[in-house]
């Protein structure tokens, strides 16, 4: 086994999930290269010393640049707002570091190009931080899609759908400022992810982004959210099949509405992430009267489940993906070659957002550029 410096910037809600998972991914996976704490950066010295104690680092800095120059850091992962992700994997590449980023990429689209191309130029391995298609279940049906287990697909509707702006009456915040921290900009990067993984490229698409609860109350006042709530998108992939994405942060009742449905020739699929250890499959053989959705419960039989739980059933959680997530970057470290999904997947990621904001401008369909 070979030791490597972790350093990581931002100590919140994402920070700590990053934390523990390079505290847990060696026994896990027994992997190769076991993580070892070194720096941890936020915006005061007393906030990172807080979460260099809690979390086990070796050194707190209040400063990102002091981490990325920091010898003992051989590896960096960005946790910090998307405003700041580009500064920080432009100097990290700069020093020879690899660079795991959280999504999106960046704040905008030109920070994911510039990104991008600094990662491509620097020929050192990068990735980006979307955890939800690693869960087991999503991995299988990457497995059943390409084994042609539904035939020759048809349609894709995907969503995430979630309530934690729902109510009017909530105050403004920072989720209610900027576009890059709208609906679009932090919710939308993953079901594109998931969509582009399970249905390759998209062509065109039509899009209408809105604000639903254009008021909230604010300090002074009613307050304007000047970024979007909800937006839904029509597709057309490379492949020729038709799609449908819904995102909202307004869809009363929803907590974790990341949830596909395809259709084929020969079967479906159906999953949500509400329900993240379960696949629903359907196959059109055998009589018709016996036909029917079969649920699958994920077990040591589907991809990366046995690391975690011997018990078929039992089950695996959130925190199991960004483990799932810090094994592959230290794959991708130790053997040099790129593990899936890069900075360039990223990219894309980001102009389909990009491209959908000039649809919903236009009212028009979009063809999506080639990244």
């Amino acid at each position: 086994m070979t030791q490597i410096g972790i350093g990581l910037v931002g100590g919140g809600y994402m920070g700590k999930a990053h934390a523990v998972a390079y505290s847990a991914v060696g026994p896990v996976f027994n992997t190769r290269l076991r993580p070892r704490l070194e720096v941890i950066a936020a915006t005061s010295q007393a906030s990172a010393e807080t979460y260099a104690k809690a979390y086990g680092f070796a050194r707190a800095a209040s400063d990102w640049q002091d981490l990325v120059a920091d010898p003992k850091v051989q590896a960096v992962v960005i946790a910090s707002p998307q405003s700041t992700h580009r500064a920080i994997a432009e100097a990290a590449f700069a020093a020879g570091k690899p660079v795991f980023c959280e999504k999106p990429l960046g704040a905008s689209l030109e920070d994911a190009r510039a990104m991008t191309a600094a990662a491509e130029a620097s020929g050192l391995p990068n990735m980006i931080g979307f955890n939800y298609v690693r869960t087991p279940a999503t991995q299988f049906v990457r497995q059943l899609l390409a084994q042609g287990v539904l035939g020759d697909i048809t349609w894709f509707r995907g969503e995430h759908t979630e309530d934690f702006l729902a109510d009017p009456t909530l105050p403004a915040n920072w989720r209610t400022r900027d576009r890059a921290n709208g609906c679009m900009g932090d919710l939308a990067p993953h079901p594109i992810n998931c969509m582009l993984a399970l249905m390759g490229p998209v062509a065109e698409l039509n899009a209408r982004i809105e604000t639903v609860h254009g008021l909230r109350p604010g300090p002074n006042g009613p307050e304007a959210v000047t970024n979007d709530d909800h937006a839904q998108i029509m597709l057309r992939f490379a492949s020729g099949v038709m799609g449908h994405l819904y995102i909202s942060r307004t869809a009363t009742g929803r907590k974790m509405g990341y949830a596909y449905e395809i259709h084929g020739t020969k079967g479906a699929i159906r999953f949500d992430q509400e329900d993240q250890n379960a696949v629903h499959l359907y196959r059109a053989e055998g009589p018709e009267a016996a036909r029917g959705f079969t649920r699958i419960l994920t077990g040591p039989c589907h991809p990366d489940y046995l690391a975690f739980c011997q018990g078929p059933g039992h089950g695996t959680g959130y925190q199991d993906q960004i483990i799932i997530e810090a094994r592959d970057f230290l794959t991708a470290i130790e053997t040099g070659h790129p593990v899936w999904p890069t900075f360039r997947d990223g990219l894309a990621v980001s102009q389909i957002v990009e491209t959908a904001f000039q649809s919903s401008d236009s009212g028009r369909w979009v063809a999506v550029p080639a990244t």
